[in-house]
């Protein structure tokens, strides 16, 4: 008896098995985890190489890694290529990434990954790629990263 699938099928568990290696590589971990925190869900080279303790090729390296595997995409902003200090090249969802991610359990983080990056003290450069004008995520990626950010508590009166 062989180990090996017939030709024609594919092993879902092999599949959902190579998903959870890739997604669970520490900087790729990372990345997706900076990506789903951003309020645009849109990230540039310098904001991540900013909040990933690592260098920037092994950052973009990973990118690389998760674009070939459907999860992640550059989106581009034109207008932004011809201005000085501000990125043209953003790193955000494809449709087929948000339901690796959903299944993988990734988007129920969303609203601590905000919180986590919304905290963190930014030098001016990272504020101002953070604060760049960007490309539309399709349709479906925002509507799958949508969340209710709960209301401040008012103070209790005595």
């Amino acid at each position: 008896m062989s180990n090996t699938a017939p030709e024609g099928f594919e092993d879902p568990f092999a599949e959902q098995q190579r998903m959870r290696k890739l997604l669970s590589q520490e900087t790729r971990h990372l990345v997706l985890q900076v990506i789903l925190g951003h309020p645009a869900h849109l990230t540039s080279l310098a904001e991540l190489d900013y909040m990933i303790p690592k260098n920037e090729a092994a950052i973009l390296d990973q990118l690389e890694t998760l674009q070939e595997a459907d999860i992640l995409d550059v989106y581009l902003h034109e207008p932004n290529a011809s201005t000085r200090d501000l990125p043209s090249k953003f790193w955000g969802p494809t449709e087929r990434g948000i339901e690796i991610l959903y299944e993988h359990n990734f988007l129920r983080g969303v609203p601590i990954a905000r919180a986590v990056y919304e905290e963190t003290e930014k030098p001016e450069r990272v504020r101002r790629h953070e604060d760049a004008p960007r490309p539309t995520l399709p349709e479906a990626v925002t509507e799958a990263l949508e969340f209710d950010e709960p209301e401040p508590e008012a103070p209790s009166s005595p």
